[in-house]
């Protein structure tokens, strides 16, 4: 049994996710269903086999120490992988994420209207949000590629690992790994302030120092393009603000309401139509009555001012997938499950 047959094997059904556990058969995601594969059982003198030929010295070392390794492996020629490396129960444990190479058109997404609109801002802050697997990466590279094909400008991407690989078009384009070019997003985003800079990507704003560092340099006329796994707008609004220590709070809220452009949150569903996966999207703009709930903490009346906002172009979750549902897209109980208000979404869809 070889890893490559196992990932050929789990492209060929167009897989998501490969999970490989010791004492386990091979098993693949599809569609966000778990299946097991045909192979035979792993041995952990196998997975053990597997993990030191994808890792290099300095990643086996890490692995040693703490049990835990995030890395990136690719098959030449064939796909790229974002690989978890963990021990469970004692035995070796990995998760690949499949990570599709070639950029979507943003047209091709399902995604609002808005979303591309957002690629002419000059500056500031856009945080696309979602669980871990809900498509931001895929937005997130599809924004970027209409922006590398419009514009003469410098675009610098800080992702962990890579995943969609770009090529110069009109704009400058750089691409850095966590790991292998910078050691943590908060070095590399400051580093990438002193390398003339129009529009940074920061693959998550995952700690104090990265999120005060993406603040900074939307304020001081960058357009920065982030992710956090956050569902909703009011909670990613919340999320940033809860970061800072009590006393620098209203602070933050002053400055996040001057320089945060929108939120896009994020919620993957399998289509019932045809094969495939379809996002729900939630859309806040930072309007002047978006701003002045964020300074004044009052971000509980978020949802209100989506809701009453929808020929702005902003959208709330439930509104995305009632949508769905109506364009025979995704199923009812799905569409129940996944709202934000399951009670008031099953009375809109039996209206």
């Amino acid at each position: 049994m070889q890893l490559n047959d196992i990932l050929r094997k789990a492209h060929e059904h167009d897989a998501s996710d490969i999970h490989l556990i010791a004492g386990h058969v091979p098993m693949m995601r599809v569609h966000t269903v778990i299946t097991p594969m045909e192979f035979p059982i792993i041995t952990p003198e196998v997975i053990k086999g597997w993990l030191e030929g994808m890792t290099n010295p300095a990643q086996k070392e890490t692995f040693g120490h703490s049990s835990d390794l995030d890395f990136s492996y690719e098959i030449s020629g064939f796909k790229r992988y974002r690989v978890n490396a963990h021990r469970q129960r004692g035995v070796i444990g990995m998760a690949l994420r499949a990570i599709r190479t070639k950029v979507p058109p943003l047209a091709s997404l399902n995604l609002p209207e808005i979303i591309s609109r957002l690629t002419y801002l000059p500056r500031g802050l856009v945080l696309v949000t979602g669980d871990t697997g809900s498509g931001k990466s895929t937005t997130l590279a599809a924004m970027i590629q209409s922006m590398n094909e419009r514009y003469r400008k410098h675009i610098i991407t800080l992702e962990d690992p890579v995943e969609y690989t770009f090529q110069s078009n009109k704009c400058l384009l750089e691409q850095r790994e966590l790991g292998a070019d910078m050691p943590t997003f908060s070095s590399g985003l400051k580093h990438a302030l002193r390398q003339d800079p129009d529009i940074i990507l920061v693959g998550e704003m995952r700690d104090l120092e990265t999120t005060a560092l993406a603040i900074s340099a939307a304020e001081t006329g960058h357009l920065v393009l982030s992710t956090l796994h956050t569902v909703n707008a009011s909670q990613t609004v919340e999320r940033i603000i809860d970061m800072y220590p009590h006393g620098q709070q209203n602070q933050i809220r002053s400055m996040l309401s001057n320089t945060l452009q929108a939120v896009i949150s994020q919620t993957l569903f399998r289509r019932i139509d045809q094969p495939g996966m379809v996002p729900a999207i939630e859309v806040m703009l930072c309007t002047p009555a978006v701003r002045n709930i964020i300074r004044e903490a009052r971000t509980f009346e978020i949802p209100n001012v989506i809701e009453t906002s929808r020929q702005l172009g902003m959208t709330s979750l439930d509104n995305a997938i009632a949508e769905l549902y109506f364009n025979g897209m995704i199923s009812r109980e799905d569409a129940i499950a996944q709202a934000a208000y399951p009670d008031k979404l099953e009375r809109q869809l039996a209206a």
